[in-house]
């Protein structure tokens, strides 16, 4: 209750302090309305192909990182495993029109070393041109660009009470002078977190059922730095480099407990304690040029990058067993892993305009290195049948060439087409173990955009895309160890990519209501199989839980119904963004061909929304609110319950001093907790976890120099033309 009642109660001061504030000279108080009453875009946008999230003037940034306002991004969410999705799907992530080489856990630590207070906006593209790898949906991270005169910046200190305590600082320093900008931005953050999570499998074959309860309390410390040199040769030619550190050192402790049954009579018992300590880091640079002639909007864009991550970790496990056939015993297992993964790319892409009639031709490539390297190595009293030591090695070179036209005919119709082609070659082995796979494949991937101005009132938009999303190479290690939970976790070598079409249609109204349907179609996939087998301990047999990705043939069909409306009230003071999500998905040939006995028909509704109010009395007070129901359905798993996620932030500016003040509530009212049953042709389980989101924080803002800032609208030219934005 305290945890509740002392942000309230920071929340009431400050609104009463906003109330009681008298300003003395009347040529201060225009100033204060001057900075705070601005035009400003609306906080979501949508047009054709994306949604866009403004977040640069929210009160939602303080005190917060990217991987924070990345939760609360319409049509975004995240589930238990850390998997960023949209409107239901898996999606790449770019950060300045920059590919991230990090997905899952590794790309939400690398988020969280971000200050959310060096956003500009962040960009779900639902409908990418062929400017963007071969994925489905995009999310594109959008920073700031400061290039005023002179020294400023910015430094925050956050205090963020969930079931533990955190801190977190940063600061942001942009120099400009001249043709020369110069940012340097730099975090710190001790994290505690602590998680619940509840599974319980079902297994037909001898209608069997594990029972298994865990409690994760860990910690981490990550410091982080990046730096961005940009030099003006000219007013047409720029060149830069982007240097970015980070590392993160972590301790966790688990505790699981087990027990299994047979036909409801308990045959066993597992306790489990694990220990684990680990380092990460990763060091990315990008060299880039630029050519951009403004008169006649040609853009020559290259670049050159380097990416490396490091994780070091050592995990130590203490089983006691109890059997009613064999009585009790201990068993203890260490895990150590070092992973090292080296990524080198060249990038270029070109653009201009065609004719008299507006029409514009981009064109581009790019060349991908990967050279992935696992070295696991286990310990202890392990059991007989897994491999003590191995190394696993993936390496892939990934070329691509795509290009896109657009024109727009009779200024009322907007057209974008364009064709991407992939290929790749990639080798899989192992030091000991006989995994080996050599393969190679070339994907063409066209896409259509069309979009019809009937009036200034109503618009009508149709695009379609082919996609292929691949696996990740942690994906294919075979290589056994065993989970937080009490079961074992592998790779599958043998998975293979998976290829999709999607429909995509929007009907704008009065530009302020939007009503958007998707129709996606796949007949191939990859998701997490539940599987049990049974291995020789000490000449006897022994059964082990294992999760691994597999591959699913089978057609699945879904369809998508969504309505946004943007609104604004008291002179573009009160913001309201609303919207509402009706998903249908087929399943009936995909659990027919798998042997999957779930629900063939699947349906469920999704909503979301954003308020936000500035300058509250006059008194340079932003409010903010967000609120989202998700049904986290994905491939053979399907949700139990909705979840309720919500946020509530005050920010008091103090224009005089560059000071903020803000305060944050985070699902106060009901904690998440995520609850879904996974199918698989053996049979199920229901897991369940309790997120540790929730609780309040404080922080405090300093600014200084100019906080001038400019949208860098010509990154991507897509975005000018065709219907691109």
């Amino acid at each position: 209750m305290k945890t509740i009642l002392i942000p309230i109660a920071l929340l009431a001061g400050i609104l009463t302090f906003a109330q009681t504030e008298k300003d003395t000279i009347k040529t201060q108080e225009k100033e204060i309305e001057a900075v705070t009453v601005t035009a400003r875009k609306p906080t979501v946008e949508s047009k054709v192909d994306r949604t866009v999230f403004n977040v640069a003037n929210s009160s939602i940034l303080a005190g917060n990182t990217t991987w924070d306002v990345l939760r609360m991004t319409p049509l975004v969410s995240i589930d238990n495993n850390d998997a960023i999705k949209a409107e239901g799907e898996s999606v790449t992530v770019y950060i300045n029109d920059r590919k991230s080489v990090f997905t899952g856990k590794e790309l939400k630590e690398y988020l969280k070393t971000i200050p959310a207070d060096n956003l500009m906006k962040i960009e779900v593209i639902t409908s990418p041109s062929s400017r963007y790898e071969a994925t489905g949906t995009v999310i594109n991270i959008v920073l700031k660009k400061r290039d005023d005169e002179g020294l400023k910046g910015s430094v925050t200190l956050n205090n963020r009470q969930n079931t533990k305590n955190s801190q977190y600082t940063n600061f942001n320093l942009n120099y400009h002078r001249k043709n020369f900008t110069q940012t340097l931005i730099g975090s710190y953050s001790d994290n505690t977190y602590v998680q619940r999570n509840s599974s319980f499998y079902t297994w037909y074959q001898d209608n069997s059922t594990n029972q298994i309860d865990s409690y994760i309390i860990g910690r981490s410390k990550s410091p982080s730095v990046s730096s961005t040199s940009e030099f003006e040769i000219n007013n047409k030619n720029t060149v830069g480099i982007i240097l970015e550190y980070y590392q993160s050192n972590s301790t966790s402790n688990s505790e699981a407990d087990r027990k299994d049954f047979i036909n409801n009579d308990f045959t066993s018992s597992y306790e489990q304690n694990q220990n684990s300590k680990g380092l990460n880091r990763n060091l990315g640079t990008n060299i880039f040029y630029k050519w951009y002639d403004k008169e006649k909007n040609k853009i020559l864009d290259i670049n050159l990058g380097t990416n490396y991550y490091g994780q070091s970790d050592d995990s130590y496990f203490i089983n006691n067993i109890f059997s009613v056939a064999d009585g009790s015993s201990t068993r203890d297992l260490g895990v150590i892993t070092d992973t090292e993964n080296r990524n080198y790319y060249a990038k270029i892409d070109y653009t201009q305009p065609i004719g008299k009639e507006g029409a514009n031709f981009e064109v581009g490539g790019k060349i991908n290195f990967n050279n992935n390297v696992i070295p696991n190595n286990l310990y202890g009293n392990m059991l007989s049948g897994l491999s003590a030591n191995d190394v696993f090695h993936y390496e892939d070179q990934i070329t691509s060439l795509y290009a896109n036209y657009s024109r727009t005919f009779f200024k009322k119709l907007e057209t974008r087409i364009g064709l991407r082609y992939e290929y790749i070659d990639y080798r899989i082995r192992q030091n000991v173990g006989s995994a080996y796979r050599k393969d190679g494949y070339g994907s063409f991937l066209p896409n259509i955009l069309l979009k019809y101005t009937f009036s200034d009132k109503y618009d009508l938009s149709l695009t379609y895309n082919r996609n292929i999303w691949r696996p990740w190479y942690a994906e294919f290690n075979p290589f056994m160890t065993p989970n937080t939970d009490g079961i074992y976790s592998r790779g599958n070598i043998e998975l293979n990519p998976n290829p999709s079409d999607r429909l995509y249609m929007k009907l704008g109204i009065l530009k302020k209501y939007f009503i958007s349907a998707r129709y996606m179609f796949t007949d191939q996939d990859y998701w997490t199989d539940y599987v049990k087998e049974e291995i020789d301990v000490n000449g006897k047999k022994e059964t082990i839980n294992i999760t691994q990705p597999s591959n699913f043939t089978g057609k699945v069909h879904k369809y998508y119904l969504y309505a946004n409306t943007n609104q604004t009230f008291f002179k573009n003071k009160f913001t309201v963004n609303l919207g509402l999500g009706w998903y249908y998905i087929d399943n009936s040939d995909f659990n027919a061909k798998n042997g999957i006995k779930s629900n063939a028909y699947i349906s469920y509704l999704s909503a979301s929304t954003n308020l936000s109010y500035t300058n509250l009395f006059n008194k340079n007070i932003n409010l903010s609110a967000w609120v989202e129901v998700s049904n986290q359905n994905n491939g053979n798993s399907t949700t139990n319950r909705a979840n309720v996620f919500h946020n509530i932030s005050a920010t008091k500016i103090f224009p005089k001093t560059q000071m903020e003040v803000s305060l944050q509530l985070m699902n106060i009212f009901q904690r998440p907790n995520y609850d879904a049953t996974t199918y698989n042709q053996q049979g199920f389980v229901r897991s369940s976890s309790k997120w540790d989101w929730y609780g309040a924080s404080i922080s405090f803002v300093k600014r200084f120099g100019n906080q001038k800032v400019k949208e860098n609208t010509k990154t991507d030219v897509e975005k000018n033309g065709g219907g691109g934005k």
